[in-house]
């Protein structure tokens, strides 16, 4: 669902190919910077597609007295587990560790997962899941299987199933971070602000806030407002389709809580401009727009597969800081909407993007940032 569409003569043509651009391997960010919030910063102008180098630390001097700061305050769960085969069939060679990536609850003790290697382990079997010393901490059974190494998994019952994950667990750094995790990463991967535990990956526009920052915007009178948008693995899942109309997306659960609800209906109601901090809480905003009808937005729970390309009419979202998206993903799409009307937002937003590689910029997770306004 991609919401009402403007001005989109011809979007329907665009193709996945229509979104890629060239990235040095060098400039995908392998480590965060040194420092927290020790950030380039794109400034993207939408009216006239130009923009200009900056720094992170110099956000509060292009926000607005009275903006309201949208924050996605899900905390990111240890939820890359390793796990050991039972049973293995008849005259088949037992298999190494198992990667198991945990990647949303699907009802009591079950969860959707992905599994590597995943083609031998079938549904029945059983997988135990060891601590350091090899003591068994978590057991599941595979209840089916899906593409791509998907499962779906019922762990036997323990009594705080979420702080055995944060014993056992490794970090679920992106598949473009080619190295393993480490202790730092616990809390680099981690917004400062992480509230409720849920996400598989990190809200990554977020990580570059210090308390310190925060401070900061609110002595200028910006206002702070944070929803919670889960997010899932299918942020870095391949579009395995050709054509943007055919692309769909995972699911996500999201709340906006009554306080949220409340700041964000009165910003909209004075006409105050509302920054989302990530691409996460721009699709909750949005989604929850569409559900109200252009009525308030209600404090509620639910989920949302949203999915915003070129052509989508955003109604609440007037400002958005964002780090730099893969090729050809469906976060680019997203920005090249908002970037500016039909075919002009994917120009704008490419151009944008070859300039951050002429200029170096750190490209995903770890990277540095852009605020289109």
């Amino acid at each position: 669902m991609t919401g009402r569409r403007k001005g989109n003569e011809g979007l329907a043509d665009l193709s996945i190919g229509d979104f890629d651009f060239d990235l040095p391997e060098e400039l995908i960010a392998q480590e965060p910077p040194r420092e927290r919030g020790q950030s380039r910063m794109l400034l993207v102008d939408r009216a006239t597609g130009t923009f200009v180098d900056s720094q992170f630390s110099e956000l509060p001097s292009f926000l607005r007295p009275g903006d309201l700061l949208v924050l996605n305050e899900s905390r990111v769960i240890p939820a890359r587990l390793f796990a050991r085969r039972t049973l293995v069939r008849e005259r088949e060679r037992p298999t190494g560790r198992i990667e198991v990536m945990l990647t949303e609850p699907a009802g009591k003790n079950r969860w959707h997962a992905l599994v590597r290697p995943g083609r031998k382990v079938a549904i029945g079997e059983r997988l135990v899941f060891p601590d350091a010393q090899g003591a068994a901490q978590l057991e599941a059974e595979v209840l089916a299987r899906g593409q791509f190494g998907e499962r779906l998994l019922k762990f036997d019952p323990v009594g705080d199933f979420l702080a055995v994950v944060d014993r056992i667990g490794r970090v679920p750094l992106p598949p473009y971070i080619h190295r393993d995790d480490e202790e730092t990463d616990r809390e680099r991967y981690q917004t400062v602000f992480a509230g409720e535990r849920g996400s598989v990956a990190a809200p990554t526009a977020g990580l570059h806030f210090t308390e310190t920052m925060l401070e900061s915007l609110r002595a200028k009178g910006v206002e702070i407002a944070r929803i919670t948008l889960h997010v899932g693995l299918g942020t870095f899942a391949p579009l395995r389709v050709q054509r943007v109309r055919e692309v769909r997306l995972h699911r996500e659960r999201y709340t906006i809580c009554v306080e949220a609800a409340v700041a964000i209906n009165r910003a909209r109601q004075e006409r105050r401009r509302v920054v989302a901090v990530g691409t996460t809480v721009v699709r909750t905003l949005e989604a929850a727009a569409q559900a109200a009808k252009d009525r308030d937005l209600e404090p509620h729970s639910g989920e949302t597969e949203i999915f915003i390309a070129p052509g989508f009419e955003f109604r609440v979202v007037g400002a958005l800081l964002t780090n730099f998206h893969l090729p050809q993903s469906s976060l680019l799409m997203l920005v090249s909407a908002f970037a500016g009307p039909g075919r002009s937002g994917v120009e704008r937003a490419l151009a944008a993007y070859r300039h951050a590689v002429e200029a170096r910029y750190r490209f995903f997770s770890y990277g540095d940032c852009m605020l289109v306004q």
